[in-house]
């Protein structure tokens, strides 16, 4: 029977072999319950894992309190197994507003996704993209060369855009990062920084001869001829934090690491 004065907390972990022996010892000390009646979940992986756990909520936003059990963990907490109940306690909320991406595809059909760390336009063959870029309905890049280009979010602008030498954005910034990867022309252009309300179109130039894929997290849409991005202000997925460790603090010490 549950506490209750305590939450309602289900268990969810990746394949991995580390997350599936976590959640063991999680599974012997603690009440769970199936993610439909939870009031927090408990996600054990790592990023990947916690973006796919992001995904499956959605339609019903649940706190989601991530412990690493992966690589990176930049969205997780530490691994601990005692005192679970006292540190969602303390934990810190941070809301996750994602990125709507609308792409159409050659064949005409329309894949509508979110996406929390970045949409990316890759190009699928040897042949260099060619892409038009349009912010708010002005024409701001008739033609950019490049092996593609990334709408990243400041939770995302530590991931797949800081590789690409993309800005770290503060999560106070309300801003997007808006980053070509690999740019051959204009060589120079390193990309922009929007306002979050921005709303970003893209146009696959030449899309027959240099086809163009999508991915919005990790999501693939192949063969598109047109991306739209813009944020979703509507939805918004909350994450859970130990104090002094909120994604806040992690992106703003990044910009200090050597």
């Amino acid at each position: 029977m549950s506490d209750p004065h305590k939450p309602n907390l289900a268990l969810v972990a990746s394949p991995a072999p580390e997350a599936v022996a976590g959640a063991a010892l999680l599974q012997s000390r603690y009440n769970w319950v199936a993610v439909a009646e939870a009031d927090i979940i408990v996600a054990l992986g790592g990023d990947g894992f916690m973006l796919q756990t992001l995904h499956t909520q959605i339609d019903k936003p649940v706190p989601i309190y991530g412990m690493n059990r992966g690589t990176v963990g930049f969205l997780m907490n530490e691994f601990e197994v005692d005192a679970l109940y006292e540190r969602l306690t303390l934990a810190e909320k941070f809301t996750l507003n994602p990125l709507k991406m609308i792409a159409v595809t050659a064949t005409g059909e329309t894949i509508v996704s979110p996406a929390f760390n970045e949409v990316s336009l890759l190009r699928e063959t040897r042949q260099v993209a060619k892409l038009e870029i349009t912010i708010d309905g002005k024409l701001r890049m008739p033609e950019l060369m490049a092996d593609g280009v990334l709408v990243a979010t400041p939770a995302g602008s530590t991931a797949y855009n800081l590789s690409a030498d993309g800005p770290i954005l503060p999560l106070e910034s309300d801003m997007l990062a808006l980053t070509p990867i690999s740019p051959f022309r204009p060589r120079r252009w390193r990309g922009a920084l929007l306002p979050k309300s921005s709303r970003i179109a893209f146009r696959i130039l030449e899309h027959g001869k240099r086809p163009v894929s999508v991915v919005a997290d990790q999501l693939e849409v192949r063969d598109v001829v047109s991306v739209m991005v813009e944020t979703n202000p509507a939805l918004g997925l909350h994450l859970l934090f130990d104090p002094g460790q909120t994604l806040a603090e992690r992106i703003l010490a990044e910009q200090f690491e050597v």
